[in-house]
């Protein structure tokens, strides 16, 4: 019947379309079972530090005592300190794979011995761990409210309080917690989508991935901050929190090595010619996150060098939060915005989908409606297109002749 041989070939192409639109899962389950000796790692880091946590409080010698004297019950708030652990060994490995995403984005000498697809398939299965640790962080957070029940609640009651405290951005709102989760919750709810993007790049285009992927070192910051805001082992000056900031030095200075010596040849900036320069916005753009990146590694090092960072001291008053929830609240609206406007300009700058003859496509006759030439001109176009093709060499030898011994054929 006239028709029937394009029926497969029309439904393929909703099932083409299909699986392009859907998740890489086999890249995921690949780079999650790859992960498993990373994961593994995380969580013997994770119960060494409750190990020092723990021994640190039954010794007395833990400046979380200073803070919340009650906590001096080891035995009885385990789970709280679990948690630290996990927030301790979940910054820890974020440190790690934004180090690792830098090095894969920055111009690499020519003597590196580590190849660069090793770089990527390491900061890919840490970033895996970076978000279980993470939600670790959260859910100890959560079973330690469940386990204190502050309010006197039934189970069911109980459950949905310390649900709203831990999860829910905004939920906890007393003391400092009420910025310092607040915080930490953007930071875990940004790494699920901006972390996981990169399984979907085929669907959204590596130019869309690469500028959602950026934002991930706001993440990053987020999460050093919800540490230096609420974190207790870092609740006063000292030489704790200053080795806290002095790690932050090599991700400053690889990120601004990032910015003026990236790898991708497109993110260059080229001032000399005036052809390759950027417009006048992303120009500035661009120069202002430069002079943002020198800038915070001097903060950096005038904080490593002085000890002091403006934080609590031993023995005085505190005062109100200089940020506050709202602050909060429109910064990530501010955030939210610069990532929907980006996406929107990577999108516009796609090239358009171009014909298969290598041309856009524009007006002509609808194949469909156009009219056939008479039926004797049918046949002699017919008898010459055999006579061409008897011609022609085999398909096979073609492209032996074109990619030459020793070469695989290209398709």
């Amino acid at each position: 019947m006239a028709g029937t041989p394009d029926r497969p070939r029309q439904a393929a192409e909703p099932r083409r379309r299909e699986r392009r639109s859907r998740m890489d899962t086999a890249g995921l389950r690949t780079d999650l079972r790859a992960a498993v000796p990373d994961a593994t790692a995380g969580l013997a880091v994770t119960a060494l530090v409750f190990w020092l946590l723990y021994a640190r409080i039954r010794s007395g010698e833990s400046q979380t005592l200073a803070v919340m004297p009650f906590l001096a019950d080891a035995g009885a708030y385990w789970m709280y300190w679990l948690c630290q652990a996990f927030g301790w060994s979940g910054l820890l490995w974020a440190w790690i794979t934004v180090m690792l995403g830098l090095l894969r984005s920055t111009t690499r000498p020519g003597w590196s011995p580590v190849p660069v697809a090793r770089i990527e398939r390491w900061h890919r299965t840490t970033s895996l761990t970076t978000i279980g640790l993470m939600f670790g962080h959260a859910f100890m957070f959560f079973a330690e409210l469940v386990r204190a029940n502050e309010h006197g609640l039934g189970w069911g009651g109980r459950v949905g309080r310390a649900f709203v405290d831990a999860f829910v951005p905004g939920g906890y709102a007393t003391g400092t917690g009420q910025v310092a989760i607040l915080i930490g919750l953007i930071a875990f709810y940004l790494s699920i989508p901006l972390g996981l993007s990169f399984y979907y790049r085929a669907t959204m285009g590596p130019r869309l991935w690469t500028v959602l992927h950026r934002f991930i070192i706001v993440v990053y910051v987020l999460s050093v901050w919800h540490t230096l805001l609420y974190g207790t082992n870092v609740w006063f000056d000292g030489a704790f929190r200053t080795l806290v900031w002095t790690l932050q030095l090599p991700v400053a200075a690889l990120f601004l090595l990032r910015l003026l010596a990236p790898a991708r040849r497109a993110d260059r900036l080229v001032l000399g010619d005036p052809a390759a320069r950027p417009p006048l916005l992303p120009l500035a753009a661009r120069l202002a996150g430069r002079v943002a990146a020198a800038a915070a590694v001097v903060v950096l090092l005038a904080v490593t060098a002085s000890g002091r960072d403006g934080g609590r001291t031993p023995g005085a008053q505190s005062g109100d939060p200089a940020v506050t929830q709202g602050m909060v609240w429109w910064g990530l609206a501010a955030l939210l915005l610069a990532i929907a406007a980006v996406s929107w300009a990577a999108v516009r700058a796609r090239p358009r989908r171009r014909s298969a003859a290598g041309r856009p496509p524009g007006p002509g006759p609808d194949p469909g409606t156009a009219a056939s030439p008479p039926a004797g001109q049918q046949g002699a176009a017919r008898g010459a297109g055999r006579r061409r093709r008897d011609a022609r060499p085999h398909v096979g030898q073609q492209a032996a002749d074109v990619v030459g011994p020793g070469e695989p054929e290209r398709r």
